[in-house]
């Protein structure tokens, strides 16, 4: 049997994988525990080199993987070749270097402290940064002489093949990575369960973490977990609203929203409202939506007609629950694929189901607040805690960054850094990717007591 990929712009099929079963997550896990004792006797800086040429891989065949992602997911084409490529490349680039300063093994006393593959890696990745993902995921598993089997989306799986071709060619030895397609009820609930799979990584949703978190409990593996956002972004009195506002905006409506790391909750001081308001609405009007493959698209489709019906009832249930729509609202803007209107809704109730459920589309939600102590309660007034946003003069602006409960948070616009440590509190999951913090998830760590 196998499972159709869909272009959600236009609903056409544009490929088809294999319908996987438990089986053949059993020939995987086989074939990767095969691989294990040579690949984790690689030196760790041979390691690193493949990844390395992986990373480079990856770069050289930016136009066909960008245009495989906006095809399976409807990620603009801009978009695609930029932060869906380019993040990855610079993942993989980052453990590459890693490695060499990495403390493999450290003296601790009369105790000898050795770091060493944890063994066989189950990775279920998502589909809404399909090569990001795994990425993320194979690079410090690889560095660290794990092996892996790795689940990609049903929904955006086509970059998987290009991938697993990337590897090959870098120099990684056959069975280290082992691709198994299907959906997560099948393949997913069998690499969670598998006696022979030493950790799962998985990122997606907080329903299917816990269910993975439950089913891999019977093995006592260990389980890496990134899973949802509700991102809140704090504008403090003070700050530069010409920077903040298109800012937020951006973090709520890049990628269609169907970001973890999105900032979806835009707190402004309630003096402020009205003119962050129309500062939004104003951007807002600048983002183009339309065809995913044209230059100019900034919002393309969802990256499937179910999500696509999802965020609707969101939208309707802002409207039905009495927050002010200000910008864009129901209905489809095209007669063809899975488009919504990006939305915004200002005086928003924070205890309204659009201002606590993870939405996963560009549904902004602005609600005011009285002051910073009640703006911080704010904040930290949902199950999630994975990113957030302060923007303000630096003093203030770094006291209630330290405040919110999330596991990173940007201040003034502060960039991405691949080696800082990224993941949750609260139902954004357990675990840290990136970075030494990211590398030390795939290890093992072995006290040797010296006499």
């Amino acid at each position: 049997m196998s499972i159709n990929v869909y272009n959600p712009a236009t609903g056409d099929i544009v490929g088809e994988i294999p319908s996987g079963t438990a089986a053949d997550v059993d020939r995987a896990v086989a074939t990767a525990r095969a691989a294990l004792p040579g690949w984790a006797a690689t030196d760790p800086l041979e390691r690193a080199a493949v990844v390395g040429r992986i990373g480079a891989g990856i770069a050289s065949r930016t136009e066909e993987l960008a245009a495989l992602i906006t095809a399976e997911m409807g990620a603009p084409i801009s978009l695609s070749r930029t932060a869906q490529i380019q993040f990855p490349v610079a993942v993989a680039q980052s453990f590459a270097a890693l490695a060499e300063t990495f403390a493999w093994t450290e003296e601790l006393g009369t105790s000898l402290i050795v770091r060493e593959p944890i063994g066989v890696v189950g990775a279920i990745t998502p589909w809404n940064f399909p090569l990001q993902q795994i990425v993320s995921k194979l690079a410090p598993a690889l560095v660290a002489g794990d092996t892996v089997v790795w689940k990609p989306s049903e929904i955006a799986p086509l970059t998987a093949r290009v991938l697993l071709e990337v590897a090959l060619e870098a120099g990684l030895p056959a069975g280290v990575l082992n691709v198994v397609y299907g959906t997560g009820e099948v393949v997913g609930e069998a690499i969670s369960a598998h006696p022979g799979i030493d950790m799962i990584s998985f990122t997606g949703s907080t329903r299917a973490g816990r269910r993975i978190g439950a089913v891999a409990a019977a093995t006592v593996k260990r389980v890496a977990l990134e899973l949802g956002g509700k991102g809140a972004n704090v504008i403090i009195s003070g700050a530069d609203l010409d920077v903040a506002v298109p800012t937020g905006v951006a973090m709520a409506f890049t990628n269609g929203g169907q970001v973890c790391g999105s900032w979806p909750r835009l707190l402004v001081p309630f003096e402020l409202q009205d003119e962050i308001v129309a500062r939004a609405v104003a951007v807002a009007e600048g983002y183009t939506v339309g065809d995913p493959l044209q230059e100019t698209t900034m919002i393309g489709p969802m990256a499937s007609e179910e999500h696509r019906e999802k965020v609707h009832g969101y939208i309707e249930r802002g409207i039905a629950d009495g927050a002010r729509l200000v910008f864009g609202g129901t209905g489809r803007p095209f007669e063809k694929g899975a488009y919504v209107r990006p939305t915004i809704f200002a005086d928003v109730d924070p205890a309204s189901a659009i201002a606590q459920d993870e939405i996963f589309g560009p549904v902004l939600t602005i609600i005011p607040y009285r002051d910073l102590d009640e703006a911080v309660t704010i904040a930290n007034g949902t199950a999630y805690g994975l990113t957030s946003g302060v923007f303000g003069p630096d003093e203030p602006a770094r006291a209630v960054a330290r405040r919110i409960r999330a596991g990173q948070v940007d201040v003034n616009g502060g960039h991405w850094n691949p080696l800082a440590p990224f993941g949750g509190y609260g139902q954004s999951g357990n675990g840290r990717e990136f970075g030494r913090y990211g590398l030390e998830e795939f290890l093992e760590v072995k006290s040797i007591q010296l006499g």
